[in-house]
């Protein structure tokens, strides 16, 4: 981890973002307090569709349960 201040950032901006791809993360101080973090994006963590045929849902999923539907519609607002 590496600390800049926000001076030499502004100056060194492109090198700053190229040894952030190669070397990970640089802290931006500003005071000499960190004011920001810097971190290579990477790849994104998901992927739409990736779990396409590995996930199996019942064609009643959403099926209603009258058990469940009498406790919610019939039951008094509040417990005695």
């Amino acid at each position: 981890m590496a600390l800049i201040n926000v001076t030499a950032a502004k100056v060194w901006l492109s090198r700053l973002l190229n040894r952030v791809t190669v070397a990970g993360e640089i802290v931006v101080t500003q005071a000499g307090r960190p004011a920001a973090r810097w971190i290579p994006s990477g790849k994104p963590k998901r992927k739409p569709g990736s779990l396409k045929g590995k996930i199996w849902i019942s064609p009643d999923f959403n099926k209603e349960d009258k058990e469940i539907e009498a406790l919610f519609y019939d039951s008094p607002i509040e417990p005695s």
